[in-house]
């Protein structure tokens, strides 16, 4: 099968035919990175594609750097432990795997050129790589594809992420869900189609590739990251790709039917809790929403419908943000009305004011977010309706919408095992500086950003059942009292609540409510479309 060439472009100006024109055997590479599996990937079958037509070998590389923004040993364990898995399959496929050391910008080009001196019958043909929106990732590429120009070996790229490729998509930043989401649907039976499997390569691997080359344990230990935050249960997160197909298997005959309604219940397993191996690229989204689509059916067909929405068009859409905007983890990145909100507001008076320690800690006066951030720090993933009230929380209680969008990316980097991914960034970016969201009535500190507070979480599930499940040793009162805040939680305002009369109830709790969207025209009429919780719940 041909991969479709819209799925790949050209990062050079190395012409791929030209190349390797009247010539075969050599070796074709590719430069794995964001997307670490075997089965069920684009870059890897076009890679194979191009081997075979050249008659050449195949080789996979992926170049681990020591360090990585904020990643922790978390991060790095889970990762490696799924690239040993994916190493070992591909060796039984006779397809080399290498597992470089240092910046790709240096390491790629020297691969090349081992292989170019073991490959004495023929040339390194083309290296495909991966696309990633991140800045970082981008870097890498521009890098690496100007090293191998100077060595007339052409780069392809292929978005082996997404079902519909992020250029293919769209030509601009999109507005939000409401404009990207026809521009995918509509395209989702283009794109949405079958694997083929990759197959056993006829040529062996150049030199000692295919001979078990990744030390595991010697890869952890070159690691200089921190290794306070530990890897988190096998139970919870297995790593590899074997252990999220399983996860997958699990959800579709266990949680997909409730999916569509009880996703917003953190006290409900109703999620599919696929978003670690997606973003570590372990399994295909791709696989996913074509495993659902097809399990989708009578009573499970509009949870799959609401799980195509989430992980197809909002995911797609985060990617869509981080690769259009080069300011996506930034208050720059913000739309015009909502950083002048912000910025009117950013002198407001803090009823509470937390530092990153304090809320890294979970020492805040509030138990529902207290909560929440240890089921982060425990399990390395918090609930997605819960992510978008603790981001919201941080900007309440931090000195400014600056700080507060720094917490909130530096937390979920550190703890959340999906953290360093655009869903992330845009997740923050949606609850501070209202990204892919509307202006809301005007209020102290949030300006139109919209508003969620404890009454509102209340009234979605039962709050004090998941609190119970997150207990902590809270300083209480004498964090608050640091923190300049009164000493009367909104729990216990609540409480007080409840013995009124019903009439004070009704009023009260209509006055708890998120102030309503300021909403006109067209703007009404697609109001309910943008709906906040659909982007972090996978």
């Amino acid at each position: 099968m041909v991969v479709d060439a819209r799925r790949c472009r050209p990062m050079n100006k190395v012409d791929l035919q030209k190349a390797s024109e009247c010539s075969t055997g050599g070796s074709v590479i590719y430069w794995m990175s964001r997307d670490q599996r075997a089965q069920d990937n684009w870059a890897l079958l076009k890679a194979q594609e191009l081997a075979l037509e050249r008659k050449a070998s195949l080789h996979v590389c992926f170049c681990l750097v020591p360090k990585f923004l904020d990643a922790t040993m978390r991060h790095f364990d889970f990762m490696l432990r799924g690239l040993a898995e994916t190493a070992k399959e591909l060796q039984g496929l006779s397809i080399g795997f290498d597992l470089l050391k240092g910046k790709s910008v240096e390491e790629v080009p020297k691969f090349v050129k081992r292989l170019q001196q073991l490959g004495k019958k023929g040339p390194v043909h083309a290296v495909v790589c991966d696309m990633s929106p991140l800045r970082v990732p981008k870097e890498w590429v521009a890098g690496v594809s100007s090293a191998l120009q100077k060595m007339s070996v052409p780069v392809i790229q292929v978005d082996a992420h997404n079902v519909v490729p992020v250029w293919e998509a769209s030509d601009k930043q999109e507005v939000g869900a409401r404009t990207l989401r026809p521009k995918i649907m509509n395209r989702l039976k283009e794109f949405l189609t079958a694997f083929p499997p990759l197959r056993k390569h006829p040529r062996p691997p150049l030199g000692s590739s295919g001979k078990g080359c990744f030390d595991l344990q010697a890869a952890l230990k070159s690691l200089q990251v921190d290794r306070k935050v530990g890897p988190v249960s096998e139970a919870l997160f297995k790593p590899g790709s074997k252990a999220g197909q399983e996860r997958l298997k699990d959800f579709m005959q266990k949680r997909l039917k409730i999916f569509g309604k009880l996703r917003n219940n953190p006290n409900q397993q109703a999620l599919s809790g696929l978003s670690p191996w997606i973003k570590f690229g372990q399994i295909s989204a791709h696989r996913c929403a074509l495993a659902v689509q097809q399990a989708g059916k009578g009573d499970a067909k509009q949870s799959a419908a609401d799980f195509i929405e989430e992980a197809v068009v909002r995911r797609e859409l985060s990617d869509n943000f981080c690769w259009h905007n080069p300011h996506y983890d930034s208050i720059k990145g913000a739309a015009g009305w909502a950083a002048e909100t912000l910025k009117k507001h950013s002198k407001d008076k803090r009823e509470y004011v937390y530092t990153r320690s304090m809320l890294e800690q979970a020492q805040t006066h509030d138990e529902l977010w207290n909560a929440s951030q240890r089921q982060l720090v425990s399990e390395g993933k918090m609930h997605g309706f819960l992510r978008m009230y603790w981001a919201k929380k941080i900007l309440e209680w931090s000195k400014s919408p600056e700080q507060a969008l720094a917490d909130a990316i530096y937390l979920n980097d550190r703890f959340s095992l999906d953290g360093r991914d655009p869903n992330g960034y845009v997740g923050c970016m949606w609850s501070i500086c209202g990204v892919h969201d509307m202006g809301w009535a005007e209020r102290k500190v949030f300006g139109k950003i919209r508003y969620m507070n404890y009454a509102g979480c209340m009234r979605k599930f039962k709050v004090q059942e998941f609190e119970q499940r997150y207990p902590g040793s809270s300083k209480g009162q004498a964090v608050q009292e640091e923190a300049g805040a009164q000493k009367t939680s909104p729990k216990s305002s609540l409480q007080k609540a409840k013995g009124r009369s019903s009439q004070k109830k009704l009023k009260g709790r209509a006055k708890a409510r998120p102030a309503k969207r300021v909403q006109t025209g067209k703007r009404k009429a697609n109001a309910d479309r943008e709906a906040p919780s659909k982007r972090q719940r996978q």
